[in-house]
């Protein structure tokens, strides 16, 4: 994929892979619920909080990747979350440090200088 193109600009205009991260991150804290071992420890409170924590933390990755301006708010949610859970804290607080430490002035269109 070359610089220049429209994906690249808008990848770089955003934590995509921060986001993406914390989105596999909440995917495997959901599956590790869901896992048919009796010996998977429950994620949180046995039930509803359960399942809430990975899609909450999976719908925060995915504002994350559409809703960059707010990506402080949905990085440290996601990184509290991460921990509450206590199945698998460090794939989402490690991935949501990628979104916290991004920053959009680093990523400038080819053509372009510096202001």
């Amino acid at each position: 994929m070359s610089r220049g193109s429209a994906f690249w600009r808008w990848r770089h205009a955003r934590p995509f892979w921060g986001g993406l991260l914390v989105l596999l991150g909440g995917f495997e804290i959901f599956m590790t619920v869901k896992a048919p071992l009796p010996v998977v420890v429950h994620v949180g409170m046995q039930g509803f909080i359960g399942y809430l924590l990975p899609i909450i933390i999976g719908l925060l990755g995915l504002l994350l990747i559409f809703n960059p301006a707010q990506r402080l708010f949905y990085s440290l949610l996601a990184a509290v979350l991460a921990l509450a859970s206590g199945s698998r804290p460090t794939s989402g607080a490690s991935s949501s440090a990628c979104c916290w430490r991004w920053s959009a002035r680093r990523w400038r269109s080819p053509g372009r200088r510096p202001s």
